[in-house]
């Protein structure tokens, strides 16, 4: 049977990923007349206002190297007023995270809404530098651990502000915590370590305001 990342995985590997990000990049936004995208109607639980949104794994070299269009990708999406922005510290390996801070900064912080990831902390390895590791086709200097504990997701969403250069995120996910990810090794031992570090610590804060909401992805 085809899992969710087997299936999104083989989908990625195609040229599809590439040919989406360069026409993106190539759309002349001044010259369309795109309808609104659609909106979430206020009211309940946080959840972002918008309905579309770009993902960061086609920024950091996903299966094929990445050029100066994911520049040009950003600016057309933001054109186009997507302004929901998806990354991950394993997306490149912090690249995303650190790409999307560069793009965003200029940006005020109340235009747009940024969701990130826990569940891997990033050690440096100079080893590593410029190779493919997983299907990040060129990567830096660091290496990946996973770490669901307490002080783990602290660590990381501090790690992940500095890399996108911002005081704040809106939504955090736990990231690749699934019994069909090979590379975690022990998914019953790191459930738990989750239920006991990274859950609660998501909702502490959250009661901070460091965070906005949290959940499963």
């Amino acid at each position: 049977m085809t899992t969710r990342r087997t299936f999104i995985a083989g989908a990625a590997a195609g040229v599809a990923a590439g040919a989406a990000l360069a026409a993106v990049a190539a759309a002349p936004a001044a010259a369309q007349n795109l309808r609104p995208l659609p909106m979430n109607k206020p009211g309940g639980r946080y959840r972002p206002p918008m309905r579309v949104g770009m993902g960061g794994t086609q920024v950091c070299g996903n299966f094929f190297p990445t050029g100066p269009e994911k520049a040009a990708a950003l600016e057309s999406a933001w054109a186009n007023g997507v302004r929901y922005y998806d990354t991950s510290p394993w997306y490149g390996l912090g690249l995303s995270e650190r790409r999307f801070g560069a793009f965003l900064q200029d940006k005020p912080r109340e235009d747009y809404v940024i969701s990130t990831k826990v569940g891997r902390l990033l050690k440096p390895d100079q080893s590593v530098a410029g190779s493919k590791v997983g299907n990040w086709a060129e990567v830096p200097p660091f290496k990946h651990v996973y770490d669901y504990t307490a002080e783990g997701t602290r660590r990381s969403i501090e790690d992940s502000l500095q890399r996108l250069g911002i005081a704040s995120l809106d939504i955090v996910f736990i990231h690749d915590l699934s019994p069909d990810n090979k590379d975690l090794g022990d998914y019953a031992a790191k459930l738990e370590e989750a239920k006991k570090g990274a859950m609660p610590e998501l909702t502490r804060m959250r009661e901070q305001g460091l965070i906005k909401a949290w959940g499963w992805g």
